[in-house]
């Protein structure tokens, strides 16, 4: 007598599958991240695409994510690296935006996304513990600093200045800084020296890299390479080496006949000093 055998197939819940992966599960406590199936699972992107996003959830804010950073993480190259970015920003994971600080240096301000498309949360507000506190005094009015005073515009030197970041763009000034610097340049144009020679002066051999204060260092050239003003002409030529006097003429002695130099005619020495001493 044969057995009754079912021809049902067996169910996936009971039993290890005959095929595929099997999930060892562990329960993360800590030190995991949570990755959405639409960027671990997605249709579209690479492998090495869908590492990198992964990764790059994984980090905390503030973390460098450039081409070179990881780079030296992976083993990838940069061109493989700069594609799997690409495909990242057009599947709307990843935000790179040129921007300028405050200081006027560009820098790139990436976002990254985990789940494009999706609305931003509110930003989280403390109206209720606001409303808990006791009200406090208004504190009293603070009186406005007064501005600095500035010299007037002098036109020729803070044009010379504002051009400065035509030669070089890290010399970016302010107009503040222009009128502040404005007479420092003034001096060394009374000084006879052109404008073209202040800006090489300036401009020329600066630090490597950024430059954070060049209003700082600008000013520092300004006073401490200052030159000296020129002298006054002198109209008169300087006074040559003293002549030499002409030789005395020669005299005949009235006495000896003996020729002499003197002034008038006359005795010579010898002859003179004979009669005085016969006398």
């Amino acid at each position: 007598m044969t057995e009754a055998q079912s021809s049902a197939h067996a169910s996936a819940r009971t039993g290890s599958p005959r095929a595929g992966v099997v999930h060892i599960r562990h329960h993360h406590d800590t030190n995991f991240t949570v990755v959405g199936n639409h960027l671990a699972q997605h249709p579209d992107l690479s492998a090495v695409a869908i590492g990198l996003g992964v990764y790059i959830q994984s980090l905390p804010d503030g973390a460098s994510v450039g081409i070179k950073d990881l780079t030296r993480r992976f083993r990838e190259g940069e061109i493989t690296i700069a594609r799997a970015l690409r495909e990242l920003e057009t599947a709307g994971y990843l935000e790179r935006k040129p921007e300028r600080t405050a200081t006027g240096r560009m820098v790139t301000r990436t976002s990254w996304y985990e789940r494009p498309g999706a609305e931003r949360p509110p930003a989280k507000t403390k109206v209720d513990l606001v409303k808990r506190r006791p009200t406090a005094p208004k504190p009293a009015p603070r009186e406005e600093p007064t501005p600095l005073s500035l010299p007037p515009v002098d036109r020729p030197a803070a044009d010379l200045l504002a051009g400065l970041r035509r030669r070089d763009p890290r010399l970016w000034l302010s107009e503040t800084d222009v009128r502040r610097l404005s007479p420092a340049v003034r001096t060394w144009l009374d000084r006879g020296i052109g404008p073209v020679r202040i800006a090489l002066t300036l401009t020329g051999g600066l630090p490597m890299g950024t430059i954070s204060w060049p209003a700082r260092l600008l000013g520092y050239r300004l006073t401490n390479w200052l030159p000296p003003a020129l002298p006054e002409r002198i109209s008169e030529a300087p006074p040559g080496p003293a002549r030499p006097q002409a030789p005395l003429p020669f005299q005949t002695c009235g006495g000896c006949e003996r020729v002499f130099r003197a002034a008038e005619p006359g005795r010579c020495r010898d002859c003179r000093q004979t009669a005085a001493r016969a006398a």
